[in-house]
This record gives C-alpha cells, sequence and structure tokens, in this order.
C-alpha cells in the first residue's frame, strides 16, 4: 500500500518541553482529566473536505496545495486513493473519528444513479480502512449547497424537483452514515435562506424545511438509524440570511414545528463570530435546553467578516469551550470536529499535521484549564452567591409559578425601593481566569 505523507510516524505526546513540531506538548490521549482520558473528553475528528479536499483556492486565484495522493481527475479512482490517503493521516495524527460530506469523498456523475455508484465504491474503501485502524465516523452529511441545481437553495427551494432531488441525495447520505456505522448525522443548510424578500415566501420555504427534516427523521427509524441528527447554525454566507442563523433561532424553529426530540446542534465558533456572538454564548444557549451535540473546532480572524475556518489557536477560546462543554457533563454524542483549513500558502501535506496538533493541543490545555477552574469551585461559588435572593420563599414561588404581580407589590412595599445590591465584579473573575490560563 502507498505511503502518502512517508517520513511521518505516529504522532506521540512530547510533553511541554518538546521542540519536535510533530510531537503533541499537551495532548496526550491516554491522560486521565477528571475520570476520564483526553481521548474520552475531546473525542477528536478530523474534516474530510478542508483537510482532503480543499485545494486551496480563493476567489483571487486558483488552488495552491499539494496533494501527492490527488491527480486532479474527477475519477473514482482517485477519490479511492484519496480516502487511504484520508485514514493514513487520520491514524497518525491519533484521531478517533472523521467527518465527511458526500460530494467531498466521491465525484458527482451525471445522474442520481451514476453518483450513488461513485458513493459506494469510496464506501467500500472507508469500510476496509475503518476496520484496520479502528477510526470511526463522528457523523456524515450531504453537499445540498455546491451544484448549480440548489441555486435557490435545496429543502427550501422555490423549485419543487431541487427539493426533491436534495430528499434523494440525503436518503443515500443517510444509508451510507449507517452503513459506516456513523455515530450521527448533521444538517447544515448552506443556502437555506434568502437574499432578498422581494421574491421569497419565508413562510412556505420554513415550513418546507420543516417537512423535510421530518421526512428524514421517518427514513431514519424506518432504517433503524440510532445516532442523533444534528443542525449547524449560520447566520449568513452564501445567503444575506439563513433560516438557520444561530443556537436560538434553530431551536425556536426545532420546538415551533416539532423536532425538538430529534435533534441537537452541531455549533461552530466562526458561524458564532458571524452571527455576532462569543461561542461561549452559544454553547450555554444550546446547553440549556440540552440541545448541544457537537461542535465544530475553529476560529475566525476578528478583522475579516467571513469565514475563514482557521484552526483554534486561542487557549482562552478553548478553555472557555471545555467550561461549558464539561459543566454540561461532557460529551454524550458528537465531538470536537476539526472544521478548519490550513491557510493558503501552508500548501504542503505536513502543514496538515502542524495545523491539527496545535489545534489538538489548544483543546488539551483548554480540558486542563476547565477543569481546573471547575474543581478549584471559586467561579461558581460566586455565581451562586449572586443569585442567593432567589433562594428565598418568594425566589422559589417565582420560579416555580407560584407568585403573583400582587405577591412581590407586598413583598417591595415595605422596602419603599430596592437598598441593596451588590458588585458584579467582571474585573476580578477576569482576573481569576487568568490565575488558571
Amino acid at each position: 500500500m502507498s505511503e502518502y505523507f512517508s517520513g511521518i510516524g505516529k504522532i506521540q505526546f512530547g510533553g511541554p518541553n518538546s521542540k519536535n513540531p510533530l510531537e503533541f506538548k499537551h495532548y496526550n490521549p491516554d491522560e486521565v482529566v477528571g475520570g476520564k482520558t483526553m481521548r474520552d473528553h475531546l473525542r477528536f475528528s478530523v474534516v474530510y473536505w478542508h483537510t482532503f479536499s480543499n485545494p486551496l483556492t480563493d476567489p483571487f486565484g486558483a488552488g495552491t496545495a499539494v496533494r501527492p495522493w490527488d491527480d486532479g481527475s474527477n475519477s473514482v479512482e482517485n477519490a479511492q486513493r484519496k480516502a487511504r490517503a484520508a485514514f493514513e493521516f487520520f491514524e497518525k495524527i491519533q484521531a478517533p473519528f472523521y467527518a465527511f460530506h458526500d460530494r467531498d469523498v466521491a465525484p458527482e456523475g451525471a445522474t442520481l444513479k451514476e453518483s450513488h455508484a461513485n458513493l459506494d465504491a469510496v464506501v467500500k474503501i472507508f469500510k476496509e480502512e475503518q476496520q484496520r485502524t479502528g477510526v470511526k465516523l463522528l457523523w456524515g452529511t450531504a453537499n445540498l449547497f455546491s451544484n448549480r441545481r440548489y441555486m435557490h437553495g435545496a429543502a427550501t427551494s422555490p423549485n419543487l424537483d431541487a427539493f426533491a432531488y436534495a430528499g434523494a441525495q440525503v436518503k443515500k447520505a443517510l444509508e451510507v452514515t449507517h452503513e459506516l456505522g456513523g455515530l450521527g448525522y448533521t444538517f447544515w443548510g448552506g443556502r437555506e435562506g434568502y437574499s432578498t424578500l422581494l421574491n421569497t415566501d419565508m413562510k412556505r420555504e420554513i415550513d418546507h424545511l420543516a417537512r423535510f427534516l421530518h421526512m428524514a427523521v421517518d427514513y431514519k427509524k424506518q432504517i433503524g438509524f440510532n445516532g442523533p441528527f444534528y443542525i449547524e447554525p449560520k447566520p449568513k454566507e452564501p445567503t444575506k440570511h439563513q433560516y438557520d442563523s444561530d443556537a436560538a433561532a434553530c431551536l425556536n424553529f426545532l420546538r415551533t414545528y416539532d423536532l425538538m426530540p430529534y435533534f441537537k446542534l452541531n455549533l461552530e465558533t466562526n458561524h458564532a463570530t458571524l452571527a455576532g456572538h462569543e461561542m461561549m454564548h452559544e454553547l450555554q444557549v444550546a446547553i440549556d435546553s440540552g440541545a448541544l451535540g457537537s461542535i465544530d473546532a475553529n476560529t475566525g480572524d476578528p478583522l475579516l467578516g467571513w469565514d475563514t475556518d482557521q484552526f483554534p489557536t486561542s487557549i482562552y477560546l478553548t478553555a472557555q469551550c471545555m467550561f461549558c462543554i464539561l459543566n454540561m457533563g461532557g460529551f454524550t454524542t458528537g465531538g470536537v470536529n476539526f472544521d478548519a483549513k490550513v491557510r493558503r500558502e501552508s500548501y504542503e501535506p505536513i502543514d496538515l499535521f502542524h495545523a491539527h496538533i496545535g489545534g489538538m493541543d489548544a483543546f488539551a490545555r483548554g480540558l486542563k484549564i476547565a477543569h481546573a477552574i471547575i474543581s478549584d469551585g471559586r467561579l461558581s461559588a460566586f455565581v451562586k452567591e449572586r443569585y442567593k435572593s432567589w433562594d428565598s420563599e418568594l425566589g422559589r414561588r417565582v420560579e416555580s409559578g407560584s407568585a403573583s404581580f400582587a405577591d412581590l407589590e407586598s413583598y417591595i412595599l415595605p422596602k419603599g425601593d430596592v437598598t441593596t445590591n451588590t458588585s458584579g465584579r467582571q474585573e476580578m473573575l477576569e482576573n481569576l481566569i487568568n490565575e488558571f490560563i
């Protein structure tokens, strides 16, 4: 079998003092943090699309990526060779999971039947490689945005034929995900939105999207697929407004259309930024509704207003992410999925290792920092103290729904005014976090 990353062995843990760029400095898969190994806490996943199918093009130039496994053809043989290279990388980087879109892994044919056959030919290689390496599929999905048939959307298209084609494509992607033992399935509405309301029946489009997802739920049950469904929010780009714009919008949509029992959210940092939120906000919104399923680990450039999909290197970011996830009780589905790409100037195969090593180390540090903050207890104690008035009899009655405005008036009249308050101590708490960073 060909080796596509020759001269690079399995990436090992070298420790914080290592100067070897091809060693982990902080990610030690077997190290136990809070009763679980780092491997089980973080559940790292490598994405197929950015890592193996992205030629590193941009609007101003052709691709720069040097990929020895890719001959540039649109053949099934080339796709199969790319699959072998992908699993070599997964194994060497010690990633227990991967994720893909259907059109990342196999070329689209002239007909739907041909596309299905192409996908089956590559899935055969995936099955062999999963068996050989032990690497598992975190989640699969269908690309319902690249082909021109989806110019107006897929499940929200005004064209019934596009809607029907999208349904057939998702049906096949679900079957393939199930066949590969995938742990979940993601819906990202790449063009499910609008560019102008002048030509859009928004209510009808959102109704169609809900009907599409209910069909997916029905088919999931029919084939016995037990993994969760995820929705990945994004506010804009390529549309002006996408219907899955942020975590709150997605949750409102799921509740409105009785889909909450079947869906969780897959949240991405760069998408949170585009929505005007911090990732911690999006995580907490999902967690508070019991709906966080998985995360796409990346970051954006704060000076650029588009989806740059950079690898995460900020320890503050990863510590915040892991603080939320640990307080949730950790992942029960999903994991830390590196939906990130190397920069266009980082074009050599070895750069894929540098990027993933950095992201994995950043999340390992974030995990340890978050665990230390939680174990220390000062932050949680401060928050508990800040809300202590709500633990009074009246507070409990308000929260349980047994108090009225008249009760509030009777309570506050003898006081005359609100005479006590406490400082939020934001600066002190930020200094506290810095103790651990």
